[in-house]
């Protein structure tokens, strides 16, 4: 019983892609590549590839910041516990 709605979703899928048609699809893939062809799109994605990858960069220093300070409270409060209560 899962299969049917994703059977019937395939189904009208295909049957209003048909109705559109071949001639839609390459009109739609056309306008689409030139789009992507634009000087000022390719000069957009290029700043945004750059963005993204310096606050990856950023993250990942944080986040390596955040696990160091962490793990090492960690050891410190065992340390603690350790000298508090000596293992037998």
């Amino acid at each position: 019983m899962k299969k049917f709605p994703l059977l019937v979703a395939a189904g009208v899928g295909y049957v209003l892609g048909a109705k559109a048609g071949r001639g839609r699809y390459e009109q739609i893939r056309t306008g689409a590549q030139k789009i992507a062809e634009n000087p000022t799109v390719q000069s957009a994605t290029h700043k945004a590839s750059e963005a993204v990858a310096t606050q990856a960069a950023a993250a990942a220093d944080v986040a390596k910041e955040k696990v160091t300070d962490v793990a090492s409270a960690a050891a410190d409060k065992v340390r603690h516990e350790t000298s508090i209560n000596p293992a037998p």
